[in-house]
């Protein structure tokens, strides 16, 4: 499959680095604003695709889309200084407006990937304005969280990160519900299974792998500037989950009809994701303490996304 990636800076260029070395698009193409940047992240990417794939990368003009079967959007405007988040988030929404309105009008339906952030807004403003169905709009959503999640609970229990089925869900940010009540890992639940392996997960230990997942993007970007490795992993996983028609459960945001006594908000649950975008929603067992949560989580992103004036 073809893949268009609109946004060259660190995520949407690390979203074509693993797409590339990994083999799943046979042809990227970036574009980007400053076309300078889309050409030199281009051909750097490519240069390490001999090692790896046979994956074509180039740099374009929207033109170049025609025929990519799914865009990645990883553009956007930064915030000024004294810039309220709403005010942020409307100029955003004037940058998407145009970015799909030129995507849309090479590439007829694709499927967007939205990997700017606030990424449950942005993704909710591009389902809104694109028109295209709901399913096909899919925010990255808490897919970094969760892997985050995984790999601390991995880290703890020493085991690999594959072997815990475990999800954040809701926001991503931190409104962000770690689902603890529905993790497992084997054929037990997570807590019997740490503590079968001597590795109890104590009620600080949960404290601490919650504080560790809800800060992890606060540390990075105090030690390095920005978060970008783990996010670009995570479209490279969204994408093969689509390629390769995989109906894999994966924690990504789309405009959901109701949620925890909500409607009409974008967040994200555990989804089935294929060809065809998400075919299914999934709702892990809450204790009432994460329910409550996840509404409170769904009541902010729906108040936010309702006072946006698109």
């Amino acid at each position: 499959m073809k893949i268009g990636i609109v946004g060259a800076g660190m995520v949407g260029s690390s979203a074509g680095f693993a797409l590339a070395i990994a083999g799943y698009a046979n042809e990227i193409v970036f574009v980007d604003k400053n076309e300078a940047l889309a050409v030199a992240q281009a051909e750097d990417i490519s240069h390490a695709v001999p090692f790896m794939s046979a994956t074509r990368v180039r740099a374009g003009g929207y033109a170049d889309l025609a025929g990519a079967g799914i865009v990645v959007l990883s553009a956007g405007v930064g915030q000024r200084p004294g810039e309220g988040r709403l005010e942020l988030l409307e100029r955003n929404a004037v940058v998407i407006r145009s970015i799909v309105s030129e995507i849309l009008a090479v590439v007829p339906d694709p499927i967007l990937l939205v990997a700017a952030n606030p990424v449950d807004i942005i993704t909710h403003i591009a389902a809104k304005i694109s028109g295209l169905p709901p399913h096909r709009v899919i925010g990255s959503g808490t897919i970094l969280d969760t892997a985050r999640f995984r790999s601390l609970l991995a880290r703890h229990i020493e085991i690999s990160p594959q072997s815990i089925p475990a999800f954040v869900i809701g926001e991503h940010g931190d409104s962000e519900v770690l689902a603890w009540s529905g993790a497992v890992a084997g054929s037990a639940d997570l807590i019997s299974f740490a503590a079968q392996l001597g590795k109890p997960i104590t009620e600080d230990v949960r404290k601490a792998i919650d504080h560790d997942v809800r800060n992890a993007a606060y540390k990075i970007i105090e030690g390095k500037g920005a978060t970008y490795y783990g996010i670009g992993a995570g479209i490279a996983r969204i994408v093969r989950a689509i390629t390769r028609d995989e109906g894999s459960v994966l924690s990504v945001a789309i405009h959901t009809d109701h949620v925890a006594g909500v409607d009409n908000v974008t967040l994200s649950l555990p989804r089935v994701v294929g060809a065809r975008g998400v075919t299914a929603d999934l709702l892990p067992d809450l204790e009432p303490s994460e329910q409550q949560a996840l509404t409170r989580s769904a009541q902010m992103l729906k108040e936010l996304s309702d006072s946006l004036h698109i």
